[in-house]
């Protein structure tokens, strides 16, 4: 006679996200039910409502997660730089690599349906990835690397750039597949940024 699978679990709401990450892998954000997760954690399909209403919420504690380490690889990442600018172009290489290590995250951070805006830990984690970006911004202004002011703008400017290479890396876009290939890539599109960005080339407010 069979068991049915019960409600406990040894770390139900860590078991729940491992096992949306490998549907994810599967099928994407957008074919996700938290049947199939309950599924492939083992466990009935009404455990996952002791942590989560509903698959959206499941999904914005996957972004959630995902935004805490794309801060930590771009903060890691910057550390070894020798100024201001050097950060900021490290703090990119920090973005894609994460997106490389993390590919399940990053497709729901960015593709997943819905609006990730109602769930505060979400919404504060996002803001905490993007206000490292503009503290490396803001520290190339205070070296007078780039003009005062306006620093939303080229922080978005920045993170256009990176995040573009990142989707089109995991995407298989680039016609390279190897990790190290691809963050010599990132390098060089980052210093060519950088580039302009002494130059003056960015200097108008948009």
């Amino acid at each position: 006679m069979r068991t049915p699978r019960s409600y406990h679990h040894g770390n139900l709401k860590r078991a729940l996200l491992e096992a949306s990450l490998g549907l994810i892998r599967e099928t994407g954000p957008g074919a996700f039910t938290l049947r199939e997760v309950a599924r492939r954690a083992g466990v009935s399909h009404n455990a996952p409502y002791r942590h989560f209403r509903d698959k959206e919420e499941l999904l914005a504690a996957v972004a959630a997660e995902g935004f805490e380490r794309l801060t930590e690889s771009m903060v890691k990442a910057a550390k070894s730089g020798s100024g201001a600018l050097d950060q900021l172009r490290l703090s990119g290489r920090g973005y894609v690599q994460f997106a490389l290590s993390f590919p399940q995250h990053f497709a729901v951070m960015f593709d997943a349906p819905g609006c990730f805006d109602l769930y505060p830990q979400t919404r504060a984690a996002g803001e905490r990835a993007f206000g490292t970006l503009v503290h490396y911004i803001e520290g190339c202004q205070a070296e007078g690397l780039l003009p005062k002011g306006d620093t939303r703008s080229l922080a978005l400017l920045a993170w256009s750039m990176v995040h573009g290479v990142a989707k089109l890396a995991i995407s298989g876009q680039l016609p390279w597949r190897g990790t190290a290939q691809v963050l010599e890539f990132t390098d060089m599109a980052t210093s060519a940024l950088a580039l302009g960005f002494t130059k003056g080339f960015y200097s108008r407010p948009l």
